[in-house]
């Protein structure tokens, strides 16, 4: 496989850093074929070259073909308030994690990078970290040969709806200790790309103070 032939997926495209991973892979000269799973077609054009697949993930069958490549990035996530329940919250951050996980896997993908959370264990007594623990170790199961797990902390950049914590928080962010310190959706972006590029074999986990711009 040569530097330019490398071809990846997007799980999640729509959220902050998953809309990030869009366009930064569409300017990478070391992806040839790019597509993004998609429930429905954004209102803002994609970048030229990028292919969007309509998806229903309770079917993701359906679409198997497109799971084919080389590097899986899955940027899934929502938010219970978003979601309305615990239990939807998981089916969208865990099940429908494992799942992208699991059928690319199966088709062949080497690489299965993940944004997860700061604070992720699946023994935390809080619900939010303890799913994301829980996916961590899920998404191990169907044995990728690299596994990058990232970690950010509170994420900047712009997003559609207005969030109060982040408003609030952006301005202190220099004085966070650096490991709870806001990153950019654009560099949790880019730190995954540099990620799969270097495709580690093994599991490498990202904390959100390793992540670079």
């Amino acid at each position: 496989m040569t530097p330019t032939a490398r071809s990846a997926l997007v799980a999640g495209a729509t959220g902050l850093v998953g809309g990030e991973l869009v366009r930064q892979l569409a300017e990478h000269p070391s992806y040839a074929r790019l597509a993004v799973l998609l429930r429905r077609l954004p209102e803002a054009p994609l970048p030229e070259r990028v292919e969007p697949v309509l998806v229903d993930y309770e079917h993701l069958d359906r679409s198997a073909a497109w799971f084919a490549v080389d590097d899986l990035f899955c940027a899934l996530g929502t938010t219970i308030r978003q979601a309305g329940s615990q239990a939807a919250f998981r089916r969208v951050d865990h099940d429908y994690v494992v799942a992208v996980a699991q059928l690319a896997r199966e088709r062949g993908a080497r690489h299965f990078l993940l944004v997860s959370s700061l604070g992720a264990d699946a023994r935390s007594r809080v619900f939010y970290s303890r799913v994301k623990g829980e996916v961590e170790s899920a998404v191990r199961t169907p044995g990728y040969p690299s596994l990058t797990i990232v970690r950010p902390s509170l994420l900047l950049g712009p997003r559609s709806e207005f969030r109060l914590g982040e408003a609030l928080v952006k301005p202190l962010a220099p004085l966070f200790p650096r490991r709870y310190r806001p990153v950019h959706a654009r560099a949790v972006a880019a730190t995954m790309i540099r990620a799969a590029l270097e495709d580690r074999p093994g599991v490498r986990i990202i904390e959100s103070r390793d992540i670079v711009d």
